[in-house]
């Protein structure tokens, strides 16, 4: 432990109570990442359809409706995030800071990087029908977007993963080094997989509700269109089974809490496998009765994905815990010595009584 940097804390009082932050930091970080998965989701989607529509006008129509949902969730998905980036700058901010130091180029390009994402998904958005014409341009600006999508991520996690091993500050070398740490590229599959997943869903969600008259502007029934919302979430959710186990297993052993996270990620692969075989069931069902099930995939949804940031918290705080001691002893010796020095100065002002 001598040769990990330890940097004092800032000795200032937490604005709120730590369980406050803690609430809020797991809960709307879910919340932000449901959104973000609709976005890049969407994003990924409605390209690979409207590729599919250069033959088939039909898929191109299905295309621009899953399109139409990717401004309204990326609006969200930044509301939402501005919660837990607060709370994670109050709970970690020795891990958090010096993490972004680590790698400040990639982690301040974030800001250009997702205004591009955005003007491009808007154009992408509101010219569909007026570059009707001219679909290359138009698929390149949508897969301009994605791609700075799926890159934004990759910043974030390397990030978010740097700042849990401090043993590993001294080695890393910006961006590049830090993504070559152990878990950081299996989470981000863990998070690709979860995006259709998602967007899945959230397409049976979006035509179970709507009108038979714009249905058929689609060119679609509507148990055509909930079926293919059930296979985009059902098999990425499959594919979940592979990744999530190795991303688990990447994770560098920690101190303390091993079987409370085994115990949470253990119940979430339960409750995974209940809510894929409804899915699957879904996908089967004739049209007269499919999305009976989809109240219940949605509950399950929400169970896993409270698992997930439970033990999510659960390792972070096991993984910085024995550097905390650290940089809290650092700290209380840091002030000790600075209210030595103030008392040795106010002695030594003092006038000297004859």
């Amino acid at each position: 432990m001598n040769q990990i940097p330890v940097p004092r804390d800032i000795p200032l009082p937490m604005p709120a109570p730590e369980p406050l932050l803690v609430v809020v930091l797991v809960f709307f970080f879910l919340l932000h990442i449901a959104f973000v998965n609709f976005m890049v989701g969407g994003a990924l989607i409605s390209v690979w359809y409207e590729i599919k529509g250069l033959k088939n006008r039909r898929y191109d129509r299905l295309a621009y409706e899953v399109a139409s949902t990717i401004t309204a969730n990326k609006s969200i998905a930044v509301v939402l995030g501005v919660g837990p980036l607060l709370a994670i700058n109050t709970l970690y901010t020795v891990y958090f800071y010096t993490a972004n130091a680590l790698t400040g180029t990639f982690w301040i390009s974030i800001v250009p990087l997702v205004v591009v994402a955005f003007l491009l998904t808007y154009a992408h958005k509101y010219l569909w029908h007026a570059m009707d014409g001219r679909k290359g341009l138009h698929i390149a600006i949508g897969a301009a977007s994605c791609l700075i999508f799926l890159f934004i991520p990759l910043i974030f996690l390397a990030n978010v993963n740097l700042m849990l091993f401090p043993e590993k500050w001294g080695t890393v070398q910006g961006f590049f080094s830090a993504l070559l740490l152990p878990n950081v590229l299996p989470r981000y599959a863990h998070f690709l997989l979860a995006c259709p997943a998602m967007t899945g869903l959230l397409m049976v969600w979006l035509f179970r509700r709507r009108s038979e008259a714009a249905l058929a502007d689609t060119g679609w029934r509507r148990d055509e269109l909930m079926r293919t919302g059930y296979r985009w979430a059902l098999w990425p959710t499959v594919g979940q089974f592979f990744v999530g186990p190795v991303a688990l297993l990447t994770l560098p052993t920690t101190q303390g809490t091993p079987a409370t996270l085994m115990g949470i990620f253990g119940v979430a692969i339960l409750v995974s496998i209940w809510m894929t075989l409804l899915m699957f069931v879904e996908t089967r069902r004739p049209a007269a009765r499919i999305g009976g099930s989809f109240v219940s995939i949605c509950s399950l949804m929400v169970v896993v994905l409270g698992l997930m940031g439970a033990g999510r918290h659960v390792y972070r705080e096991a993984a910085v815990a024995p550097h905390r001691e650290l940089v809290r002893a650092k700290t209380e010796d840091y002030m000790r010595r600075v209210d030595e020095a103030n008392r040795a100065a106010g002695a030594a002002q003092r006038p000297v009584r004859p």
